[in-house]
C-alpha cells in the first residue's frame, strides 16, 4: 500500500465571519494507498467532516481553502495525479460520485422521501454511466444484492422511510457505488446505527473495499470502530492532524496525549472503572498570545489514579447487597402496551404489541440498565412507566403509589419525582426560551424554589453543579454544544427534585470524551442526591459502566436480567451474546490478528 491513490498536501480551510476568521482545518496533510482503509478520528470540532467535504468539493462557497488534494488514476498510475481543488466545479463534477463517493451520517436525511429506493439508484447510475434505463435498472438490482439488502427487486419499489436504519445505509452505500468509485468517503456512517447494525455494515464496508479493491478513508469519533476496520489512523485535534500511525502502533503505544485520552474515555468491558478518564486527565490546552494551541501532557497525582481505580469484585458484590436489602422504589408487573395495526381497506383490526408482559423491580440508589436494539421495546416501556403513553394493561407501584389508577391531579405532582432524560438534548429545549427560563420553569409548575429571586439563585447553582457557568443562565440553547445541552437537561430535570431518573439514549449522540464527563456526572449527581435511574441504551459496553444490574429486551419481552458484570459474562441467552459479540473489539492481541491476516491477503 505504498503507492498513494489520494494524497492531500497541506490543507487548510477558512470560515471568514463578521466577528473573527474560523480556521476548521490547519495544514492538514496525508495519504491513502490503493485498497487501504484510513481512518480519521477525532471529536465534533476537529475537523474530520470539515476534510472530507474539501476532498469532495462540497464546502459553502464562502470557504477558504488552500492546499493540494491529488488524486490518480489507478488504471494509469505512471500519469501525474490532478488537483481536485484546482478543477472548475464542471469538470469536479466527474470526479465526484464517479472517482470519489461519500456515505454520510444519517441515511434517512441523505435519501430523497418522495422517490423510491430504486429510482434514486437509477438515478445515480445514469449520472455515471453510459448506459440505458433498463440496463441501470438492473444495475441497480445488482448493487442492492451486492450490498446485501433482502429481496432486491422488492426494494427498488420502496421508500426509504419503509427501510430500517440499517437498511437505509446500505441504500446510501449502492448510491455511493454507483459510480465504481476507487475512493469511498465514509463519514460517521454507523454512528446512528444500534451496534449489532454497525458491526454488519462494517463486515459490508470490508468486503465491499476487498472485493473491488478500492480504498476507504473512514471517519469516525468511535476508536473501536477504527480499531475493527482501520489499517492506519490520523488523529485530528481542533484542525490539526496531530498524530499518524498504524492502528497497531496507535492502540500499542500512542504519542500524543490527546490520542491516549480518546483510546481512555471510552468504557471498556472487560474493566470496571470508579469513574472514566476524560481529556483533562491526559491533556492541559493553552492559547498563546498568537492564538495558537499549546498542548502540555498532564502527569496523573496519586488523588487522580485513586479516582480512575477499578472497582473490586467485593466492592461491587456489597453494593448490590446493600440495594436489594431495599424495599423496590418502583415495581412493574405484567405490563403490556398495545399499539392497533389494521389489515387492508377492509380486514380485521389485528395489534402489535411492543411492550408484552414486562416484570421488574428497580431498588433505591439502583441504576437498572436497559438494553435491546431499535424496536425491542426500551423507549416504549419507559414512556409507559412515566404515562407519557397509556399502557394497555398491568401494573406500575412508585414508592407504595398504583401510578396507572391516578388521576390527573395527582399524577402532575407524582411526576416532580419520576423524570425522563432524552436522547436529543436540542430537541428537548425550547429554541426561544434562555437557559434560565428553561430551569425556572419546572419550579413554577411545581411550586419549588420559593421567590423569582431564589428560584434564579437555584438555577445558577444547578447549572455550576452540572460544570457550567452561571453565566449561560441568559443565553440560548443553540449557543451551546451537543454535550453542554444534555448538561442542561439534566439540570432542568434536577430542578424538579426527583428520585427517580430515566436516561433514554443520553449519551449515544455524544462525543466519547464528553460521554464520559456526563457519565462521571450521572455517578456523580446519585451519590450527593440519592438518586435512582433507569438507563437506556442499545450500547453494553456504556451500560455495564454505569449499571448494577442490566435487563436485555427483544421483541417486546425479557431476555434476561442479572447482576451487569454476570450478564456480560456469562449471558445466558443468544440474543445478548449476539449484542455482546458485536461491541467493536480494540484488545491489542486481536487487532494485531487482524492486521497480520490483512497483510497476508494484501500480499497475495
Amino acid at each position: 500500500m505504498s503507492n498513494p491513490l489520494l494524497e492531500i498536501r497541506h490543507l487548510s480551510v477558512e470560515f471568514p465571519s463578521q466577528q473573527e476568521i474560523v480556521s476548521a482545518v490547519k495544514d492538514v496533510s496525508f495519504t491513502l494507498a490503493l485498497g487501504e482503509t484510513l481512518g480519521i478520528v477525532g471529536e465534533s470540532g476537529s475537523g474530520k467532516s470539515v476534510t472530507s467535504l474539501s476532498i469532495m468539493g462540497l464546502l459553502p462557497p464562502q470557504a477558504r481553502v488552500t492546499g493540494e488534494v491529488l488524486l490518480s488514476n489507478p488504471q494509469n498510475p505512471n500519469a501525474s495525479p490532478i488537483n481536485l481543488l484546482t478543477l472548475p466545479d464542471s469538470q469536479r463534477r466527474r470526479y465526484r460520485g464517479g472517482q470519489i463517493s461519500m456515505i454520510f451520517q444519517e441515511p434517512l436525511t441523505s435519501l430523497n422521501p418522495v422517490y423510491t429506493c430504486g429510482d434514486q439508484v437509477v438515478e445515480a447510475i445514469l449520472l455515471h454511466n453510459a448506459v440505458s434505463y433498463k440496463e441501470a435498472y438492473r444495475k441497480a438490482i445488482a448493487l442492492f444484492d451486492e450490498v446485501k439488502l433482502p429481496d432486491a427487486k422488492g426494494m427498488m419499489k420502496r421508500y426509504p422511510h419503509q427501510l430500517s436504519g440499517g437498511q437505509q445505509q446500505r441504500v446510501t452505500i449502492a448510491i455511493a457505488l454507483s459510480g465504481n468509485p476507487a475512493v469511498l468517503i465514509a463519514d460517521e456512517p454507523t454512528t446512528a446505527l444500534d451496534v449489532t447494525i454497525q458491526a454488519t455494515i462494517l463486515d459490508l464496508l470490508r468486503e465491499l473495499r476487498d472485493a473491488r479493491g478500492m480504498s476507504i478513508l473512514f471517519i469516525t469519533h468511535d476508536m473501536g470502530v477504527i480499531a475493527e476496520i482501520g489499517d492506519r489512523v490520523v488523529v485530528m485535534f481542533r484542525g490539526e492532524a496531530v498524530e499518524t500511525a498504524d492502528v497497531y502502533s496507535l492502540f500499542a503505544n500512542p504519542q500524543h496525549p490527546y490520542t491516549q485520552a480518546l483510546l481512555n474515555c471510552r468504557p471498556r468491558p472487560h474493566r470496571q472503572l470508579k469513574r472514566l478518564p476524560t481529556v483533562a486527565d491526559f491533556m492541559q490546552i493553552t492559547t498563546t498570545a498568537a492564538g495558537k494551541l499549546e498542548i502540555q501532557p498532564v502527569t496523573r497525582d496519586r488523588d487522580k489514579r485513586n479516582a480512575l481505580a477499578e472497582v473490586t469484585t467485593e466492592e461491587i458484590q456489597q453494593h448490590r447487597q446493600n440495594l436489594l436489602q431495599q424495599q423496590p422504589l418502583l415495581s412493574v408487573r405484567h405490563l403490556i402496551k398495545e399499539f392497533p395495526l389494521r389489515q387492508g381497506w377492509f380486514g380485521k383490526k389485528t395489534a402489535f404489541k411492543a411492550v408484552d408482559d414486562v416484570s421488574f423491580d428497580v431498588y433505591p440508589g439502583e441504576t437498572l440498565g436497559l438494553v435491546g436494539e431499535s424496536g425491542c421495546g426500551k423507549s416504549t416501556l419507559s414512556r409507559c412507566l412515566l404515562r407519557l403513553i397509556e399502557p394497555t394493561s398491568g401494573e406500575v407501584i412508585f414508592d407504595g403509589d398504583s401510578v396507572l389508577e391516578l388521576d390527573g391531579g395527582r399524577m402532575r405532582r407524582l411526576r416532580r419525582y419520576m423524570q425522563i432524560i432524552f436522547q436529543d438534548p436540542y430537541g428537548s429545549l425550547d429554541a426561544r426560551q434562555s437557559i434560565g427560563s428553561a430551569l425556572i420553569e419546572p419550579m413554577k409548575i411545581h411550586q419549588l424554589g420559593g421567590t423569582q429571586q431564589q428560584r434564579q439563585q437555584r438555577a445558577a447553582e444547578l447549572l455550576e453543579r452540572v460544570g457550567l457557568p452561571k453565566s449561560a443562565m441568559n443565553r440560548m440553547p443553540h449557543e451551546f454544544s451537543g454535550g453542554q445541552r444534555q448538561r442542561i437537561c439534566i439540570a432542568r430535570t434536577l430542578a424538579c427534585e426527583p428520585r427517580f431518573i430515566i436516561c433514554d439514549e443520553s449519551v449515544s449522540a455524544l462525543d466519547v470524551s464528553v460521554q464520559a464527563q456526563v457519565l462521571n456526572l450521572l455517578k456523580d449527581l446519585q451519590k450527593d442526591f440519592g438518586l435512582t435511574y433507569i438507563f437506556i441504551s442499545h450500547d453494553l459496553s456504556v451500560v455495564k459502566f454505569v449499571s448494577d444490574r442490566i435487563m436485555v429486551m427483544n421483541q417486546g419481552r425479557i431476555e434476561e436480567i442479572g447482576p451487569a458484570e454476570e450478564i456480560y459474562n456469562n449471558p445466558t441467552k443468544e440474543y445478548t451474546r449476539q449484542l455482546i459479540a458485536a461491541i467493536p473489539d480494540s484488545e491489542l492481541e486481536d487487532i494485531q490478528a487482524r492486521q497480520s491476516k490483512r497483510r497476508l491477503m494484501l500480499a497475495e
